[in-house]
């Protein structure tokens, strides 16, 4: 007898533990996102690989970006530190939801990307599609692009791809596996121009230094966010709310986003504004 009872006493203590183990995340998840990150006075946030959103620096391992700079604003606004958390673009919603990460930034609220994690409602910024041109190669509309001596570089499987090739049924499109080798084919002029969202595009002029940045006319604009675990508690999408509002409106937003162009020996104002209001200026 005395011998059962020992073992059941055993039995209820390792199921105490197995339960103290399952009730740490649970409690992690009960509090809202914005609770946990003042309560751990850290805001994680999810950085992949995207210049000029995330730039890992090869020498000293240390991120650098439009993401970061945006990051370091609001982690100031509520008073905690920042800590950054490696992941990629495919991962970040599974980060997300795993509570590896409580946000990241410039992460764009797709209709798939919806139904796993929520977003703010307020846009952060606005890009658009563009076009980083050869030299020589003057364009003001998607129309004047679409002739079959012009070859237009994208990447391959992305939303430029898939807008252009309905959009553009005479140019030549030339799809590649990365920014790296379309940027590669301009330089070598084996195309006329690439097209990616204007922020990838500046950074692609700041490499290869020839032709312009445009965004040419019927203009394709999207809105970039930020994504947090789904909760009840609308305390931090209201709280990301009202700072993505005031870093718009406030232009704090172009601001950071030309504060790192210069790091990149970009002159701010020779490529598209964040701000889209900005644009027919």
């Amino acid at each position: 007898m005395h011998a059962l009872l020992h073992s059941l006493k055993r039995h209820v203590a390792v199921l105490g533990l197995a339960a103290a183990a399952v009730a740490a995340p649970l409690a992690a998840y009960a509090q809202s996102t914005l609770e946990s990150i003042k309560s751990a006075g850290v805001m994680r946030i999810g950085v992949a690989p995207g210049d000029p959103y995330y730039f890992k620096n090869p020498a000293s391992g240390e991120w650098s970006g439009l993401g970061i700079l945006i990051a370091q604003d609001i982690a100031k606004d509520l008073g905690v530190k920042l800590q950054t958390v490696e992941t990629t673009w495919g991962n970040a919603v599974a980060a997300i939801q795993a509570n590896q990460i409580d946000t990241m930034f410039i992460l764009d609220a797709t209709e798939e990307r919806k139904k796993a994690v929520d977003f703010a409602d307020e846009p952060l910024f606005w890009y658009a599609q563009g076009v980083l041109t050869r030299n020589g190669l003057s364009v003001k509309t998607w129309e004047e692009l679409d002739k079959p001596e012009i070859r237009i570089g994208v990447g391959l499987g992305t939303a430029p791809d898939r807008d252009l090739t309905k959009r553009l049924t005479q140019a030549k499109i030339e799809r590649f596996a990365n920014n790296d080798e379309a940027v590669a084919a301009l330089f070598a002029k084996r195309v006329d121009a690439i097209a990616f969202y204007t922020p990838v595009l500046a950074v692609a002029y700041s490499r290869i230094r020839q032709g312009e940045v445009v965004i040419p006319t019927p203009v394709v604009a999207l809105s970039t966010s930020a994504g947090f675990r789904r909760q009840e508690d609308p305390a931090f999408r209201n709280f990301l709310n009202g700072e993505f509002k005031k870093m718009y409106e406030s232009g704090r937003v172009q601001e950071l986003y030309a504060q790192y162009l210069e790091t990149k020996k970009v002159d701010p104002s020779k490529t598209p504004s964040l701000i889209k209001e900005q644009w027919a200026k």
